[in-house]
């Protein structure tokens, strides 16, 4: 079994094995791959770090993998942001996610839930967040972690659902977009489930449904989308990968380590409380599950028509 594999040693003596998360600390992306980090670290018998390189998208951090030495001691944490969406948003993007990365394996898929501020506090459900919007349209305020971020496509479909005119406002990374609608500076926004937990503890938010198949374990008491008539179902994966030309040996030491990592009992707590489930998968299944999401997403941005330079 991948859990009692003896670990394998790295190509260049003690070089640690990095995993780049491009996207600001604090997020979910940084958190899973931190939460990972440990685990894998013992292993393939290096020591691994994480770094953060955000910007354009996570772009920034999508091209820097690309363009490592292909040894498989960098990989990147990437999302279905990177590998299937800001291809059809950057008219220049540093990277091809198809050809210049080789996908290691899923790592999972985090749901997503619609949250309000205490701006929509007296907001009971989805119906009378579009009675409301509908009485003042493009005033009602959404954040996203980015233009054209899963989070930003996944408030336009639901606005599309509902015949809705809202008003989008971006920020660099998920933390400050939460911190926007926690401060009341923008009402509302789609976020991973396990922050929005955490911020409706105290109050402070009020979590409206989950853009999931089924009600989750970790909000029982949220209905989904589907439930309050609404027929959309959207997630956020993320997913490890290595520059192309990772020779194939090295590709499946990884893809079997992270396999095994994946069920460590710290990292499954980790995932707990994000709402989500450990989700390895071979290196092709992952490719396909890329340009699966990349159709629909591409077009989802064609008929959007987000572009940006």
């Amino acid at each position: 079994m991948a859990a009692t594999q003896a670990p394998w040693r790295p190509a260049h003596g003690s070089q640690a094995l990095r995993i780049v998360s491009p996207f600001n600390p604090g997020g979910v992306n940084d958190v899973l791959a931190r939460g990972l980090a440990q685990p894998l670290g013992g292993l393939v018998n290096q020591t691994v770090i994480v770094e953060n390189r955000p910007g354009a998208g996570g772009s920034i951090g999508a091209g820097y993998v690309a363009r490592s030495a292909a040894d498989g001691n960098t990989l990147l944490m990437g999302i279905v942001d990177t590998q299937s969406i800001i291809e059809f948003i950057y008219r220049k993007l540093p990277y091809n996610p198809d050809k210049d990365l080789t996908p290691i394996s899923l790592v999972t898929n985090i749901p997503i839930v619609l949250m309000v501020g205490k701006t929509l506090s007296q907001l009971g459900n989805i119906a009378d967040l579009a009675k409301l919007a509908k009485s003042r349209p493009g005033s009602l305020s959404y954040a996203s972690w980015g233009v054209g971020s899963i989070i930003h496509l996944a408030m336009e479909r639901l606005a599309a659902a509902l015949g809705l005119d809202l008003l989008h406002v971006p920020f660099s990374g998920q933390a400050p977009a939460v911190q926007a609608v926690l401060s009341n500076q923008v009402d509302m926004m789609f976020v991973p489930a396990g922050a929005a937990d955490a911020a409706s503890k105290d109050g402070r938010v009020k979590i409206l449904a989950s853009a999931t198949p089924a009600r989750l374990e970790l909000l029982p008491q949220v209905p989904t989308l589907k439930e309050l008539g609404v027929d959309l179902s959207m997630g956020l994966w993320q997913a490890l990968y290595a520059p192309a030309k990772t020779p194939a040996d090295r590709v499946e030491q990884l893809t079997s380590s992270v396999h095994a990592a994946m069920q460590d009992k710290a990292f499954l707590e980790v995932l707990r409380v994000q709402g989500a489930r450990p989700e390895p998968t071979s290196s092709e299944a992952l490719r396909k599950l890329q340009t699966e999401e990349r159709q629909v997403y591409g077009a989802l941005v064609k008929r959007l028509d987000i572009r940006l330079d």
